[in-house]
């Protein structure tokens, strides 16, 4: 009998930007833990001097919006090599990914329930059902889809915006202190409170928001992941990734609606010109994130950047645990499970904060892995998707 053919290695620029994602998506969910002002339309009264202002617009212009779709990219691209896994060993694909899912949303129900109101991982388990219906669309098919969604969505927010602009935009000040104060209590209160009003959060506006902001784009995301998976384009060191074309067009036109999304977000909020800017946003966002995706690759290559790939690729090896490690770590930070800080500290200071955790995640991750195989979040979902126990610790 022939031998079974070995799993070929791990793809260690696919790890690296997998953990570049994360650090951009601790940088935007570490502000939504410090204050209850947070999406809600309104700045912060206790922190809205120049120095939060400028700190605010950074992270806008750098990071919101953009890293999730990174992650998003990663995850249809993990997706193909997902089904090239299961061909390799003789197994089922479809039961074997929806076996997957199904532990992938019952880990986001919890996180969203438990630590985190803005969880994605619930989302990802739903728009993957439609991600495996597509699995066979053609890389072109993909790519248009994907880009029609990213164009709707924009279009959408555009067209409410210009509604707002027309019939006014409805912000009551008093009603947002009033419910900015309440979530700080809740937060602040005892695990019950704490749980309760996440609960009120995702039944109320978080899942509809998130419906509506975040899953266009995620799915073109899937979209585009699946289409670069289809052809290779991060196999055997990427030798055929536009790095170059992905950069040239994607930095000056994503950091230019870039800018008019920070500006908009930061200084307009939720009025009519700051979801005119939303929708500059959605639209612009993907091709800011592929300039970071060919800004990465191309540094990855160099001698220093090959160091910082080697040092953020054990982290993107186990971004789940790492995603769920940051919740718990803001959540004992930020709320009544731990310090009760929301609502405490300047918006410079959570930014040191998130930029600490992630050094540290760094330095345990690489020692995670030389003792086990997977993070024990993906151990997790690795015996869910397999139906069995996997090896806990290396050999």
């Amino acid at each position: 009998m022939a031998p079974k053919p070995s799993p070929p290695p791990r793809l260690a620029e696919v790890d690296a930007l997998r953990g570049f994602a994360l650090l951009g998506i601790l940088v935007v969910n570490i502000g939504v833990f410090a204050s209850s002002y947070y999406g809600s339309g309104m700045p912060d009264p206790v922190f809205d001097r120049p120095l939060d202002r400028a700190v605010q617009l950074a992270v806008a212009l750098l990071f919101e919006t953009k890293f999730y779709l990174l992650f998003s990219f990663l995850f249809g691209y993990s997706f193909t090599l997902q089904i090239d896994s299961a061909q390799r060993a003789g197994r089922a694909f479809v039961p074997r990914f929806c076996r997957r899912l199904a532990g992938l949303a019952l880990i986001g129900l919890l996180h969203a329930l438990l630590l985190y109101v803005g969880d994605i991982l619930l989302l990802y388990a739903l728009l993957g059902l439609l991600l495996l219906a597509w699995r066979n669309w053609t890389p072109a098919g993909a790519v248009r889809f994907g880009v029609a969604c990213i164009f709707v969505s924009g279009l959408v927010w555009g067209a409410l915006g210009g509604l707002m602009l027309v019939f006014g935009d409805g912000v009551d000040p008093a009603l947002v202190q009033q419910q900015a104060g309440q979530a700080l209590a809740a937060y602040r209160g005892t695990p019950a409170t704490i749980i309760a009003w996440r609960w009120q959060d995702l039944t109320g506006v978080v899942w509809p928001g998130l419906v509506l902001l975040q899953a266009p784009g995620t799915l073109a995301m899937f979209l585009f992941g699946l289409a670069a998976g289809r052809r290779r384009l991060l196999a055997d060191g990427a030798p055929q990734v536009p790095a170059g074309r992905l950069v040239a067009i994607g930095l000056p036109l994503g950091l230019a609606g870039a800018v008019v999304y920070a500006y908009a977000a930061v200084f307009y909020r939720a009025s009519a010109l700051g979801v005119l800017g939303m929708a500059v946003g959605l639209l612009s966002a993907p091709l800011l994130t592929g300039a970071y995706v060919g800004l990465a690759l191309r540094g990855f290559r160099s001698a220093a950047g090959g160091a910082l790939a080697a040092a953020l690729a054990p982290a993107g090896r186990m971004a789940l645990s790492n995603y769920l490690l940051q919740s718990l770590v803001c959540a004992l930070l930020f709320t009544g499970y731990g310090l009760g800080l929301i609502g405490r500290l300047a918006p410079w200071q959570t930014l040191l904060i998130a930029l600490a955790l992630f050094a540290i995640q760094l330095r345990v991750s690489a020692w995670w892995l030389t003792r086990h195989g997977y993070g024990p979040a993906e151990w997790l979902l690795r015996a869910a998707t397999h139906a069995a126990w996997p090896r806990w610790r290396r050999d």
